[in-house]
């Protein structure tokens, strides 16, 4: 596959603080990446440096063909990319629209394209029911669809999105997902992402998690939670004193939570290998899997490989 992305020894320096510390990667052709970090991890400055809106100190960049800070390839970067960030560039006085077909304008497209374009947005993001409502009155999640479909009326490559999600409900956060993995998957479209939804993360291709500037872990969702997270097993038993005695018998360590007894297996064989020599103790019994956010969590508190 083609890298619609590429990355090397990426630098910014502000002053004698070094946001980001010379970091490498690459995103595929019409992948979906996953690019997390805590606060302050630098993946912010990171996307406005890939997005042409904030110089680089030292590195290469290269977006669909073009590097970054090259004679005139920084327009034809830019013209070749949708960014939703999580402040809206909308106007407030215009419908939904009004504001996307203007915006379409000032990409230079024909008024033939530029319909055709706005039936795309509105298809993929149900737009029918709110493109004459001025933006201002608009929810938060109707609002995010609009943001989406203005970053998408010049169908480019690729799509930027950071916190695309952050504040909607649940019901509006999974339609704004769907649709954003149904453009991807149908479109070829590539898609740079970053989240707090660590449920989000898990139909990735890639995953890069930032760290004070560094990259700390690189990965599928699968490969990351292989080596980051572990599966638990949750036990309650008919008797807590006669389970507490088998446990440390068999040198099984545990927590215990309201009577609860949480215990790490390494496999579903040896869930099962527990499961049946504690038999007549058990009352009830989980396998719990292991998640995005136990990665994430583990990648912070450890700061690296594992």
């Amino acid at each position: 596959m083609n890298s619609a992305i590429q990355v090397e020894n990426l630098c910014k320096q502000y002053g004698e603080h070094q946001a980001v510390k010379g970091i490498s990667f690459s995103v595929e052709q019409g992948s979906l990446f996953a690019f997390l970090g805590a606060n302050g991890a630098g993946k912010s400055t990171t996307i406005e440096i890939l997005c042409t809106l904030l110089k680089k100190s030292s590195g290469t960049v290269k977006i669909n063909g073009y590097t970054l800070d090259e004679s005139n390839d920084n327009a034809e970067i830019r013209k070749s990319i949708g960014v939703v960030f999580q402040q809206s560039l909308l106007d407030e006085r215009l419908t939904v629209r009004e504001n996307i077909l203007h915006r379409g304008k000032t990409y230079g497209l024909s008024k033939t394209q530029l319909a055709e374009n706005y039936q795309f947005v509105s298809t993929y993001l149900h737009l029918d029911d709110i493109e004459k409502r001025k933006y201002r009155t608009l929810s938060g999640g109707q609002k995010r669809r609009a943001d989406i479909a203005r970053a998408l009326i010049h169908r480019p490559k690729i799509l930027f999105l950071d916190e695309p999600t952050t504040g909607l409900d649940p019901q509006t956060r999974q339609f704004v997902w769907q649709a954003i993995k149904q453009l991807q998957l149908e479109t070829n479209m590539t898609v740079f992402l970053t989240t707090h939804y660590m449920e989000e993360v898990t139909v990735a291709h890639q995953v890069i998690v930032l760290k004070e500037g560094e990259i700390v872990a690189e990965g599928t969702p699968d490969a990351l939670k292989t080596n980051y997270a572990y599966d638990s097993m949750a036990l309650v038993f008919h008797h807590n004193s006669e389970g507490i005695k088998w446990l440390e018998e068999n040198n099984i360590s545990y927590t215990e939570k309201q009577g609860i007894f949480s215990v790490r297996v390494e496999s579903t064989l040896h869930a099962l290998t527990l499961l049946k020599k504690a038999e007549p103790l058990i009352a009830s019994f989980e396998v719990i899997k292991g998640t995005m956010d136990d990665v994430f969590l583990h990648i912070m508190a450890e700061g690296g490989a594992a």
